[in-house]
């Protein structure tokens, strides 16, 4: 069976075993979450979410994406440039479960982002 979640703004389509690397969360690697904000499970299609269902997951490791390198260069009179880089941090994800009902019960902690306002 396969679902839709939704983590760090973005949507994913998983299936137990799939692993994917989703925005950083607030966990330590070998723990396990769970994502609560489903969008659909098989063919049950939530309006806007589907209630009881849940995806459960392991953390592998915190890890960081490729660097991305922006150039900006002003020409004209002024002749100036900038360089600058990024690394996205990321959190790389196996799923182990897909729970079409009873997300309440499980007693795994929830998949938070690591800059959320719960967290500050």
């Amino acid at each position: 069976m396969f679902a839709v979640l939704k983590s760090g703004g973005k949507q994913y389509k998983v299936q137990a075993g799939d692993v994917l690397r989703v925005e950083k969360l607030n966990a330590a690697a070998g723990d396990k979450v769970q994502f609560n904000e489903i969008l659909m499970v098989g063919t049950t299609l939530g309006a806007p979410l589907v209630d009881g269902a849940c995806v459960q997951a392991e953390v592998i490791d915190q890890i960081k994406a490729d660097k991305v390198i922006t150039y900006v260069k002003r020409r004209r009179k002024h002749s100036s440039q900038r360089t600058r880089g990024h690394r996205q941090q990321l959190t790389l994800l196996r799923v182990t479960d897909v729970l079409a009902e009873g997300a309440g019960s499980t007693g795994v902690k929830t998949a938070v982002g690591a800059r959320t306002k719960e967290n500050a």
